[in-house]
């Protein structure tokens, strides 16, 4: 890892806590937010970390598509197809919703300025200074239910 900048070493430490959770098979990750541009730069950009660590790896844009559709489209496909390698998927909102959340081995969401965090998620990043995202850790405990998506 040559790039030491905020952005860079968060990504690097995503990547490692996936890995080390999920080394190896078919494995999905899940990258949402309210705005599915900010998902799919920030998933090409974690795909990059882990393509320089030999990691096989894609990123497939929800695209609208529901449950039935990313359970065909995206999730059967790849475990048709590959059996150690890691599809990164982007999308919003409804990637983390009640009956897909289950589909992803880790999930991120990304938030900036007042935006609620997902509390369905693996990991909260905050991007809201795209240079300098951090990690969030929330108490789940603590959310008003009015927050729970």
């Amino acid at each position: 890892m040559t790039d030491t900048s905020a952005r860079a070493l968060l990504l690097h430490a995503l990547a490692d806590e996936f890995l080390r959770d999920y080394p190896r098979g078919a494995r999905l990750l899940a990258v949402a937010s309210p705005d599915p541009d900010r998902s799919a730069a920030f998933a090409e950009e974690l795909a990059a970390v882990l393509h320089e660590r030999e990691v096989p790896v894609d990123v497939v844009a929800q695209d609208g598509r529901d449950l039935d559709a990313l359970r065909a489209e995206v999730v059967a496909a790849f475990r048709a197809e590959r059996t150690d390698a890691v599809r990164v998927v982007s999308g919003v909102t409804s990637l983390l919703a009640e009956r897909t959340r289950g589909l992803w081995h880790f999930s991120i969401w990304l938030l900036a300025g007042d935006e609620v965090p997902h509390t369905a998620a693996t990991a909260l990043v905050d991007v809201t200074d795209p240079d300098r995202p951090t990690r969030r850790l929330a108490d789940y405990c603590a959310v008003p239910p009015s927050y729970l998506t």
